[in-house]
């Protein structure tokens, strides 16, 4: 074995998966820049691959650092993390870069953006990972869970929830699943949907009362979910993505030769799956989800290899949050769910979002190393102290 490989610890089946995912995203985006290519760069189509690349391999060098950092120092970092990020969507929300009638993200040199969601939604996953490990039985009671576990989900979903209404209700179910998992009452969960429900409403029943200019996204969800469900005219990108998934047939029309790339408007990111399946067919795609759902069973298994303690709930909240995002992805470009904008992790173009999924990815591998290597999952002190095991 190599030097390389050497250092590179881990479950290797989850190292393979984020290779094939970043070859496929680099012809993919490659095929499906060329009309911004066209639009902003004189033609020059390399340009988009490259700086796609670019943004990979500085992907895998954060992935790389963060499966050597132990897993268990996590806790207090992304603890920390968490006043970082929510001023962050404090600014972004108000400061944030428009696109769509959203203030998504903050503006960075050489043309890239920063999504405080990407932050947020990591951040929150190990914050709760770390509670529910350290007050395990603390946490019974609707009181102990309110302050430290319902105001952080509610806070962080809600200031997602204006320019990013998919993020917020993924990152809240992603939540819920964690805290079913670290098993919360099935009560204090229902609690929990309802304080969700009840300010979901009242946030819609106020941009309802603003004047109509300044209600956000709120004519955007609405014409979706009508759309979606029949009652409005279907918009042309998802016509365009079936175009492109009908025409690809069993074995794809192969690299290079999609059409449907001309006419969608997001075809790199939000409709990358419509490409791959225009491109390598329904072979191709199904690879694509197999690939998703290898991620998540080798992420499962090192749940089931290690205590249950903070290792299991940070891998399976982590592994669940990237591999539901796949899933609607793929959902929206098949006319399974209204459309969200949502990236298909590793494989869309983007800046953040891939470094921010690599970031976990590298977590996964961090606890999977400490399964190779026959480790016991040793818990910080902090953590230690204070938790008890079933």
């Amino acid at each position: 074995m190599s030097d390389e490989l050497t250092h590179m610890k881990g479950d290797r089946v989850i190292w393979m998966v984020v290779v094939l995912l970043s070859l496929l995203s680099l012809l993919a985006v490659y095929s499906s820049t060329g009309t911004l290519a066209y639009k902003y760069q004189e033609g020059n189509t390399i340009y988009y691959m490259v700086k796609h690349l670019i943004i990979l391999l500085l992907g895998f060098v954060l992935m790389y650092l963060a499966h050597k950092v132990k897993y268990t120092y996590y806790s207090r970092i992304f603890q920390i993390a968490l006043y970082i990020a929510i001023p962050l969507l404090i600014v972004t929300l108000f400061f944030g870069k428009d696109v769509n009638e959203a203030k998504r993200a903050l503006p960075l040199p050489f043309g890239l953006t920063f999504q405080a969601s990407d932050l947020a939604k990591l951040t929150l996953i190990i914050y709760l990972a770390r509670i529910l490990t350290k007050k395990q039985e603390a946490l019974h009671n609707f009181k102990s869970l309110l302050l430290p576990v319902m105001v952080p989900i509610i806070l962080v979903c809600g200031l997602i929830l204006p320019s990013n209404l998919s993020t917020a209700v993924m990152l809240f179910i992603t939540s819920l699943l964690l805290l079913f998992i670290g098993r919360i009452r099935w009560l204090n969960l229902l609690r929990l949907v309802g304080i969700a429900a009840g300010a979901f409403a009242l946030f819609i029943c106020i941009m309802l009362l603003l004047p109509k200019e300044k209600q956000g996204r709120l004519e955007t969800w609405q014409h979706r979910i009508e759309t979606f469900s029949g009652g409005g005219t279907e918009e042309d990108q998802v016509t365009q993505s079936k175009i492109a998934v009908a025409s690809g047939g069993v074995i794809g029309k192969m690299p290079g030769n999609s059409t449907q790339r001309n006419f969608l408007s997001h075809p790199y990111s939000d409709f990358i799956f419509a490409i791959v399946l225009e491109e390598y067919g329904l072979i191709g795609g199904s690879f694509v989800v197999l690939l998703y759902m290898i991620l998540l069973f080798r992420a499962v298994r090192i749940v089931t290899k290690i205590p249950r303690t903070f290792g299991a709930f940070l891998t399976i909240g982590v592994a669940f949050s990237l591999v539901f995002q796949a899933l609607i992805n793929m959902g929206v470009a098949v006319d399974l769910l209204p459309v969200t904008g949502q990236p298909l992790p590793l494989v869309s173009m983007g800046g953040t979002s891939i470094w921010f999924t690599s970031l976990s990815i590298g977590i996964i591998l961090s606890v999977s190393k400490e399964v190779n290597k026959g480790a016991k999952d040793e818990e910080p002190d902090e953590i230690q102290e204070n938790y008890a095991t079933a």
